[in-house]
Formats: structure tokens, sequence, C-alpha cells
């Protein structure tokens, strides 16, 4: 057996012994409870049939005093107010320039001859800077930033270590920002999620490293006795990125077969063990608060993080089918792409049941609507995920622009949406203030709903064709890509409204983080608003 192999397989077995060893302290601790009464921690006193959403349930952008304000949990805010800030507004702007980027990629796609003139804006180097700055840009920092803001809340206590997590912050920005830069230059290590140069990408794994520690330390010295499942999704993935990175990126370690067997074990487990939990702790939290009921069936969710830990550290390597690999390591990612079928509908089961007996406050709350969105996108893109495994759906699928629309049902439609809906309902907590114009919130949402339709549809339906195509010894294969054009055009218009609506988005945040908006006054006492049906 080669030995990059076997040390993978090596460090993927200790990591299963490690989860297995929290699963039974977890277990001795009484963490892993079947009381539905553990799922209440994350209210107050009072607060459970209470819909909460600063720009629904009545609450206008009028300052805040009709709305239940929380002295409590207003200082358990403060030590981390600062850096949520500034990750929000960072991610924003990622988002921004990263969107720029992919859409000047997707119409190279059927305008191959635009923008030649300079490396910098070339194909190769345009779409590997988006991915890049979507993934550890926008994502990753939205998610850490509510992972900061979140995790405080669920275990009573402020944040610890704060100006640790600060400099993390800097640290992990300063990264990206050099490492889009040095791709754009043409300094790269050439691998896809792994092209950073890893000089630079150092940077993430020590900044990832240095924000994980504060949230570590808050959870050791947490007043509430449980820790909520999001607690878990949370933590997990802020101490597995790091490792994951560290060890994908060790230099000339990894080469040939054994690098592509590296690369997929990393570029699948950083969307499912480090987004992915970001996620759905985050959909884990914000369901139940929002609409002021826990969730459905609390012992479900912590099966469906076990089930996550335990099944999907193999899961990538189906990214390799009929390439130059054992056959039973591919057989064994197969079997692990099917076995997350169990996590993914424990998780369906309860946000979506949630959501469904409390249809009314989907309808009021537009944060609701991008989470719940967001929470059914993972379920689709899961099941499709374990579909695609399949070898004969692998074969037809393959290198051709489905995959491309399946990684963004992941990456934009669950978590991209829940990220959204997350930094609606916190910022006016955060800044004190309310959304300046909250009608904006419904024009960011139609506009990404409507453009990721259009892209996700045109891609699946084009990269299904071509895949058929492929197969068929007697199709040219520039008579196939030629035919693939009306689904790279419907891409591109999809790509072009989901990028308007992004310009939106910032914009509003930037306004609220320049003081626009209603300062939210705390309330005497607490003020229910009536949870209509």
């Amino acid at each position: 057996m080669p030995p990059t192999i076997g040390l993978l397989l090596a460090l993927s077995f200790l990591a299963s012994v490690t989860a297995l060893g929290f699963l039974i302290w977890a277990i001795a601790k009484r963490q892993f409870a079947l009381s539905q009464r553990d799922a209440l921690t994350i209210f107050e006193a009072g607060e459970t049939g209470t819909p909460d959403d600063t720009t629904a349930f009545g609450h206008a952008a009028k300052g805040s005093a009709a709305h239940r304000f929380d002295v409590i949990r207003e200082r358990i805010d403060e030590p981390g107010r600062k850096t949520v800030m500034l990750m929000i507004g960072v991610a924003a702007a990622f988002l921004v320039l990263g969107s720029v980027f992919g859409l000047v990629a997707s119409l190279k796609l059927h305008l191959p001859d635009w923008l030649v003139q300079h490396a910098p804006l070339t194909f190769g180097r345009v779409r590997t800077m988006h991915l890049n700055l979507v993934a550890y840009g926008w994502l990753s920092v939205a998610g850490i930033g509510a992972a900061m803001w979140i995790l405080p809340r669920i275990f009573h206590i402020p944040l610890q270590k704060p100006a640790l997590a600060m400099f993390g912050a800097f640290t992990w920005t300063i990264g990206v920002c050099l490492g889009v830069g040095a791709i754009g230059m043409g300094w790269t290590q050439g691998i896809e999620w792994l092209e950073i140069p890893w000089q630079i990408g150092m940077l993430l794994a020590f900044g990832g490293a240095c924000m994980a520690i504060p949230l570590v330390l808050t959870a050791v010295r947490r007043k509430s006795h449980h820790i909520y499942v999001s607690g878990w999704y949370m933590l997990a993935g802020l101490v597995w990125f790091p490792v994951l990175y560290v060890i994908a990126n060790l230099p000339g370690l990894h080469a040939g077969v054994q690098q592509a067997t590296v690369n997929w074990w990393f570029a699948h487990n950083v969307l499912g063990l480090w987004l992915t939990p970001l996620g759905v702790g985050t959909a884990y939290y914000l369901i139940p608060k929002i609409i002021g009921q826990p969730v459905y069936s609390y012992s479900v969710s912590l099966l469906g993080f076990w089930g996550l830990a335990l099944f999907y550290s193999q899961v990538g390597i189906h990214h390799l089918i009929g390439g130059p690999l054992p056959t039973w390591l591919v057989t064994l990612s197969i079997v692990h792409s099917v076995m997350m079928f169990v996590p993914v509908i424990a998780v369906g089961i309860n946000q979506h049941t949630t959501v469904a007996r409390n249809f009314w406050a989907f309808k009021q709350s537009v944060a609701l609507r991008f989470v719940a969105i967001g929470a059914l996108m993972y379920t689709a893109a899961s099941f499709q995920g374990s579909v695609e495994a399949l070898r004969a759906v692998n074969s037809v699928t393959h290198f051709t622009h489905y995959t491309v629309g399946h990684a963004h049902l992941g990456a934009y439609g669950f978590v991209s949406m829940v990220l959204f809906g997350a930094v609606y309902y916190m910022l006016p907590y955060v800044t004190g203030r309310d959304w300046p114009w909250p009608r904006l919130l419904k024009v960011h949402f139609w506009l990404v709903i409507l453009g990721f339709s259009i892209y996700f549809i045109g891609l699946s339906i084009g990269g299904w064709l071509q895949g058929m195509a492929l197969l068929e010894p007697g199709r040219g294969f520039a008579a196939i890509t030629l035919g693939t054009m009306p689904y790279l055009e419907a891409r591109s218009l999809g790509g072009a409204l989901m990028t308007l609506g992004h310009f939106v988005f910032a914009f509003h945040i930037a306004a609220l983080l320049l003081g626009k908006g209603a300062a939210r006054q705390p309330a005497a006492a607490p003020a229910f608003a009536a949870a209509g049906a």
C-alpha cells in the first residue's frame, strides 16, 4: 500500500476513534440525552411560544421598545461584538468580489475570447480566485462569525479570550487576501480547493486555530451543563478544519495518485466536516429561536451529528471512481456515501418538521425563509451526493457540468442560504440597530432564489445530457461542447441575478455597520408578540 494512502487511512481511523471517544464521554456525562427538555436550553424562561425576528412578527424598524430584549444576553454578546462585526463585513466583501470573479468565469465558458489580454483575467485564474474567495472568504468567515455569536449564547457565558479571536480573524483575512493575490499572479499549487500556496495557506490553519481556541475555552467554562446540538456541530468543525488543512498541505509528502487521493479526501471533507457543521449548527439554533419552539426531536438531532462524525471522512474518494486506485478504497467511499443517508435524514426530520408545523413563521420571517430553504437544500444536496457516488450514476455525471451544479447546491443552496438568514437575524443584536430598509431583504431573497434556480436547473439538465453524450462512441467532443452552450448561458444568467443579490446584501450590511437604521432601545420589561397562526 502506498505510504500516503496508508497515512490517510490511519489518520481517518484516528479521527473516527477520537469521535468515538467523545461519544463515550458524552454518554458518560449525560450529554447524549434522550430528553426533549434539553432542546429548551437555548431559550430563557418565558421565551418559548414567542417568535423572535427583528424584521418580522410586527417588529418593524422603529427601534425595539416593543421587542423583547434580554439584558443578560446583551452582556454575553459584548466581548465578541467587534470581532463578529468585522467578520461579517469582511465576509460580505469577499462574497461580492468572489461573485464578480465567478460571473466572469461563467461568461468565459461561452465567450472564450473575452478578457484574455491579461493573465490574471484568464479563465484558469479567475475561476480559481472565485472558488477560494467564496470558500475561505465568504463561507468560512461568515460561518465562524455566526459560531462566535451563537456559542457564547448557548453556553451562557461571554466569549473567552476575545483578543485572540480578533487576532485569528485578522490572520485568516490576511491569509485569504494574500492567497487570492498569489493565485492571480500565477503562484498556485494547482490542486483544486488547495490552490493557495501552502506557505500562505498555513495562515488559514493558524488563524482558524486562534479562533477555535477561544470558542473551545468558552465551551469548557460554560455555565450551561448541557451542550446543545449546535455546539457539537460548530466546535467539531472548528477543531477539524486546521487538522484537515495542515494534513492536506504538508509539502512534498503527496504526489501522483496519492496526491489525488488526499486532494479529494480534503475537498469533500472541507465541505462535510467544515462548512456543513457550521451551516447545520447555525440552522439548529436559528430555526427554533425564530419560531419560538424547540426542534421536533432532540434525540434525533444528536444522532445526526454523530452520524456525520463517523461516516463522512471517507466520502470524497468517490470522485476518483475509474481512477488508478485500489477498488476496495473506492468501494469504502461509496459505502460511506450511502451511509450518509442516516445523519441527513435525522437533520431533515428535525428541521423540516419544525418549520412545516410552524409555516406561519416561514411566511412572515425572511431570515427564517433563508435558513429553512438552506436546510432543505442540505437534504437535497446530500441525497444527490449519495446517489452520485453510485458507479452507475457517476459514470454519467462525472467530469460534466452536472457536478458543478451539485457543488453549488451544497455550498450555495445550503450553506450560503443559511448564512444569509443568520446575518439578517443576528446583526441587529450585534450592532444595536434595526435594518435600515427591511424591503431589501425580500429583494435579496428573490434575486438569489430565482438566480440559483436558473443556475442549478440549467447545469443539471445540461450536465446530464453532456454525460450521456460523452458515453456515445460516435459523438465528437466539439459537437458535445457546442450542445452545452444554451445551458452555460443559463448559468451566466442565473449567476448575474445571484451577483446582483449579493450587491444588495453587502450594501445593506455596509449601511447598518455605518450607523444607518433605527437604534434599538431595550425594553424595561419583556413584551411578547403574539405567535400568529
